[in-house]
């Protein structure tokens, strides 16, 4: 007599239970009746009509001829707006200026960011008002923090020229945004600036969620303050890490309203990212195909650099 039970006698919803085989059986297991899916149209109809369609329409400009005034038919011309755009250097110029200014600013908006949370994640005095304090630039509107970091920024009424001159630092004052020296790294203090408050609450929050036991423990074998973060707390923060790393890359690599405040672009270019070149060409200059094939290759571009950076990343999570 056999002592184990048979496999078709295991109870439902056990976890000896075999998966549903056929695709009506799965979606009865799942509850994704034709009901369900009236429930999700309210959700699903403005995500359709406000961003997979505007998405779908600006891809498809980028295959053609549009542009702005003209009476003539917009026609398709396949892929010579991306063929005329492997030879525009501006285009790349700008291209190489937003890769800058995105690893600039996103590493040292974690950096900045790391350090101000594990701080804000100590047992402080006030440390409400901190944290409160912390969010203020989040809080901000980004043409606010412009025209108060132009302001700043003011080669003769300016605090920081003001500041830098009474400490002794400078003998003259400094035109920060029209430099071409100057621009880009006063640009990038701007939107370091602007973007930390983010990035510090993300990280705050896997910061609270790692296991106080695990603190304790470490400590009490003799781990110091750096062993304790780098064998307990770092892996426990690191996919969150992870995920607002590339987020703020990408937000970064996109960014327009803050650096058209403060510059514009200038001097010179040595500030206009690629989503300013392509703004320009297309409701400066009406090119609106051109400009729909300069948004698809910056795409494609983030999408690869992306992609090899979580590979890497989850590779090393891995081993």
């Amino acid at each position: 007599m056999s002592l184990t039970a048979p496999r078709d006698r295991a109870v439902p919803g056990s976890r000896g239970t075999p998966p549903p085989r056929t695709p009506a059986k799965r979606k009865q297991a799942l509850g994704l009746d034709h009901g369900a899916w009236f429930l999700l149209l309210p959700a699903l109809i403005p995500i359709l009509v406000l961003s997979v369609a505007p998405l779908l329409y600006g891809a498809s400009l980028a295959f053609t001829d549009s542009q702005a005034g003209r009476t003539e038919p917009t026609q398709f011309i396949g892929v010579t707006n991306f063929a005329d755009l492997r030879f525009d250097d501006l285009f790349w110029d700008s291209f190489r200026v937003g890769l800058v200014w995105a690893f600039c600013v996103t590493a040292l908006q974690f950096l900045l960011a790391l350090g101000l949370a594990l701080l804000l994640d100590q047992n402080l005095r006030l440390r409400w008002l901190a944290r409160t304090l912390a969010l203020v630039p989040w809080a901000m509107p980004e043409v606010v923090v412009g025209i108060m970091w132009r302001l700043v920024y003011h080669q003769d009424a300016g605090i920081l020229n003001d500041t830098l001159t009474s400490l002794g630092l400078i003998d003259s004052n400094l035109d920060w945004l029209t430099n071409f020296s100057l621009a880009l790294p006063a640009v990038i203090a701007v939107g370091v600036w602007a973007g930390m408050p983010q990035t510090t609450v993300v990280l705050l929050a896997g910061l609270q969620n790692v296991p106080l036991e695990l603190r304790e423990a470490a400590q009490i074998d003799g781990a110091g303050v750096w062993r304790r973060f780098a064998t307990v707390t770092w892996p426990a923060i690191r996919p969150v890490v992870l995920a607002i790393t590339a987020l703020n890359f990408i937000w970064n690599f996109n960014a327009f309203g803050l650096v058209y405040i403060l510059t514009s672009g200038g001097p010179g270019g040595e500030t206009r990212l690629p989503m300013l070149f392509a703004y320009e060409e297309a409701f400066k200059y009406g090119q609106f195909g051109y400009a729909a094939a300069m948004g698809l290759v910056m795409v494609a571009v983030i999408a690869v650099l992306l992609a090899l950076f979580l590979r890497r990343k989850l590779r090393g999570d891995a081993s």
